[in-house]
């Protein structure tokens, strides 16, 4: 079933009924609306003068919806998760904390293989000449110890948009605009998978700042970059004004959670297939597995 992704920019009252969410406008003119709770995945909260009743709160946390709210830039700022999500967390929590150094390497590797690899599939799609792409994905090893992940990101970089006075930072000029936005929209994602599989997004493979609190959300989400900037190039392709991130273009890049992705041969809404992901990962620190499962871009 795909999840629904909601966004709401506007001063309304959300509260619940029935199992169903129901959003009440501050203009008494405009009809009250509501959308089954079962078939929400993601609720993004953007203007400062929305309410949301305690039992909605709940109502979403049982139905593992991922309620993120922004910032007064308009850009995702936090994340609301539950915290009991599986009935055996506390035991999967062990194995992931037991995790041993060998096997978080060899999970990194398989990790920046597999990103790097859509990388290369996405620059090969807008007609981009990536060969080193091909040496760097053969030659990763154990935890990524000869940074090949940062090599392919400053070529991908430097060349995906058609020209070199692109720089990728959060606060550089457009597009950066519209991949923060959707990257933070997948690391919401990705954080709510993690929890459903019973595991704390604040435990990294890789990352391990102390000041993240989703340094395992920020690991397994890299492989799913590629989709982000898919649809980024998308926008850019049509011709659309990039300047500002405005509600359309917001509308776009939310549409990331239902994008059909190639994962393990079959065809999956990404908001499914990161579960997955995820779900795959647990079997990896718990020793039934040896392999992650990623999507590759097509």
């Amino acid at each position: 079933m795909i999840k629904r992704t909601l966004l709401f920019e506007n001063p309304v009252y959300l509260s619940q009924r029935l199992e169903q969410l129901v959003v009440k406008y501050h203009d008494e003119n405009l009809p009250s609306k509501s959308v089954p709770i079962e078939d929400i995945g993601i609720v993004v909260l953007e203007h400062s003068q929305i309410t949301v009743s305690h039992s909605l709160l709940n109502k979403l946390i049982d139905n593992n919806v991922a309620l993120i709210i922004c910032n007064s830039q308009h850009l995702p700022s936090g994340l609301f998760l539950p915290l009991n999500t599986h009935s055996a967390q506390s035991e999967r929590i062990k194995y992931q904390i037991n995790a041993s150094l060998p096997l978080k390497k060899n999970l990194w590797q398989q990790t920046v293989i597999a990103k790097i690899r859509n990388q290369k599939i996405h620059l090969i799609k807008r007609n981009i000449p990536c060969a080193k792409f091909e040496t760097w994905e053969k030659d990763v090893k154990s935890g990524d110890s000869l940074n090949h992940e940062s090599r392919a990101a400053v070529f991908y970089w430097n060349h995906l948009f058609g020209k070199n006075e692109f720089i990728r930072d959060p606060i550089g000029l457009p597009p950066n605009n519209l991949l923060n936005y959707g990257y933070s929209i997948l690391r919401g994602i990705t954080a709510r998978a993690i929890v459903s599989s019973g595991m704390l997004p604040i435990l990294g493979i890789f990352h391990k700042n102390k000041y993240n609190a989703y340094c395992l959300a920020d690991d397994i989400m890299e492989p799913y970059r590629p989709y982000v900037d898919l649809v980024v190039c998308e926008i850019i392709d049509s011709g659309q004004s990039i300047d500002e991130l405005n509600s359309q273009l917001k509308q776009q890049l939310l549409q990331i959670a239902t994008i059909d992705v190639l994962i393990d041969g079959k065809k999956s809404p990404l908001l499914n297939a990161m579960s997955r992901t995820t779900n795959s990962l647990f079997e990896c620190f718990e020793g039934s597995s040896r392999k992650i499962l990623y999507p590759v871009l097509e």
